[in-house]
């Protein structure tokens, strides 16, 4: 991917890495998922998004694989990372600009919007809700669409906390290709992404797996807030999501300026599996707010 990288250094002096692609007048910030995932699986936003509308400022939170990783859980935590963020826009020099959020990210968007509206000429969640608990609940729903014998035997594994067993991974790689990807063969950037997961980030705030949520944010709940979110805001999901559609739609209701878009053959990586439907709404957002 093309562009100009820079490592910042934040105040607790460790480093973060981030590379500027583009070179519009709309900066867009890019919050990738995990947490602990790398940015590499959002680098089809810079084959599909205007370069010469948006400048991308893509990063690797602090922990994922181009950026420093500290073993320390103590900064594994909503509100560290929140104040990453903003130290990060305050280094790239950002004072009006897009955040985009995906996944975890959009988890950070949302807090972003509610703690520093003023900066924010927009904002996009994708693929996240607004809390674990209806993000649990989602899964729950997909986990029984499996057959019952495939149910009992995660069921055994999670009981021994064999989450790392072949069986198991194999029957996770069902749930994955339905809800995660479902490309046949998945992008060289998602398989980037995920071999280089930093599990010392996802396993204390997640869990073990996407569908096995026992971390640090299980609690995180924004339902009674999202009326607070003052800046104009686009909301995309998957049909086929590990976040459930209806749950977004309600976010769409409840958020005062708020745009929400299913895409009808997408995964929660939806930028990959329904690029016709996820960008054209997403550009025509990034125009819009970029003339704020």
């Amino acid at each position: 991917m093309d562009g100009h990288t820079r490592i910042l250094t934040l105040a607790n002096g460790y480093h973060v890495w981030t590379r500027q692609v583009g070179h519009g007048p709309t900066p867009v910030l890019l919050l990738h998922g995990g947490p602990g995932a790398t940015h590499e699986y959002l680098e089809n936003l810079a084959q599909y998004l205007p370069l010469d509308e948006c400048t991308l400022y893509y990063y690797d939170q602090l922990g994922s694989f181009h950026s420093d990783q500290p073993h320390d859980p103590d900064l594994w935590n909503v509100e560290r990372f929140l104040g990453e963020v903003n130290e990060v826009r305050q280094l790239l020099g950002l004072d009006r600009f897009v955040l985009y959020g995906q996944s975890w990210g959009g988890m950070l968007a949302q807090e972003y919007a509610l703690h520093y509206p003023e900066q924010l000429q927009g904002v996009v969640i994708s693929n996240m809700v607004a809390s674990i608990r209806d993000y649990v609940r989602h899964l729950t729903a997909l986990r029984q669409q499996l057959d019952p014998a495939l149910q009992d035997e995660m069921a055994q594994y999670e009981l021994a906390q064999n989450y790392f067993h072949p069986r198991y991974l194999e029957i996770m790689d069902v749930l994955y290709r339905r809800h995660l990807c479902r490309l046949p063969d998945w992008p060289a950037p998602v398989t980037r992404s995920f071999a280089r997961m930093a599990y010392d980030v996802y396993g204390s705030m997640q869990g073990p797996n996407e569908f096995v949520v026992t971390g640090t944010f299980k609690d995180w709940d924004r339902w009674e807030d999202l009326h607070r979110i003052s800046v104009p805001t686009l909301l995309l999901v998957g049909a086929h999501d590990t976040m459930d559609p209806a749950s977004v739609e309600e976010m769409g209701r409840r958020i005062p300026d708020a745009e929400t878009v299913v895409c009808p053959n997408g995964s929660h990586l939806a930028m990959w599996d329904d690029p016709d439907h996820y960008f054209p709404p997403l550009i025509r957002f990034l125009r819009r707010t970029g003339q704020s």
